[in-house]
């Protein structure tokens, strides 16, 4: 990669996360830090407002604006790819989703990149062997809950278990064998669980704000054996 494309490269970085660390872009790009340090001097003195965050990185100031990004060929097929994939989910809510947002990705497509897109579409397919045709609806409401920190209410069936009323602070989502799952604190238990989204009968995403307990995933998974894993 040469240097002008290196930085518009980090620029794209930078505009599409919080914070980045040196380190991170010296990684990425497989440059020593110092290049970084003079690169991210390089997009200064052009005039992008670049913040450095003592101890953390750098980001953008907000409401700096830079140019459409322009895609190749192979991130084209790679998002006609990702759309055939969640299209093959079993939550109705992220396939709406992701093709609302790829629809307006399209649109700055060129005519060429579209024409391209659109074949790769008829000569492509996913094939799933669907046996639990169960399917959810709720996991982008999930999702928005757990970034604004919002509880959740809801009527929960474990396997094999009665129906219980369940207030949670959803902490962290993930999928495994293609079910969604919601790690959250419960109220009810007083203690981390996680509840599959299938098994989700009735729930509310609530008004009222819970604290943050910086919930770190992987050490989740690190000490599923002392909590509840399976729901």
């Amino acid at each position: 990669m040469n240097h002008l494309s290196r930085l518009l490269s980090i620029l794209t970085i930078l505009k599409s996360k919080r914070v980045v660390t040196g380190p991170e872009l010296a990684k990425k790009f497989e440059v020593s830090l110092r290049t970084i340090y003079r690169d991210i001097k390089k997009l200064e003195e052009s005039g992008v407002p670049v913040i450095t965050i003592e101890g953390r990185g750098y980001s953008i100031m907000d409401g700096y604006m830079v140019a459409p990004i322009m895609f190749d060929e192979m991130e084209v097929n790679a998002l006609i790819t990702a759309e055939q994939l969640i299209a093959k989910t079993n939550d109705d809510s992220l396939i709406q989703h992701f093709e609302q947002t790829l629809q307006k990705i399209k649109s700055v497509f060129k005519s060429s990149l579209q024409t391209k897109g659109e074949m790769l579409e008829s000569k492509m397919r996913v094939f799933k062997n669907d046996t639990d045709p169960t399917r959810t609806s709720s996991l982008s409401h999930v999702q928005m809950a757990i970034i604004n920190f919002k509880m959740i209410e809801m009527t929960y069936q474990a396997k094999g278990k009665a129906t219980t009323w369940r207030k949670i602070e959803p902490l962290a989502i993930y999928s495994f064998n293609e079910k969604w799952i919601v790690l959250g604190w419960c109220h009810l238990r007083q203690d981390y669980r996680a509840f599959r989204l299938d098994r989700i009968q009735n729930f509310r995403i609530l008004d009222e704000v819970f604290q943050d307990r910086h919930f770190d995933l992987a050490q989740y998974f690190v000490r599923c054996s002392e909590i509840e894993y399976n729901p």
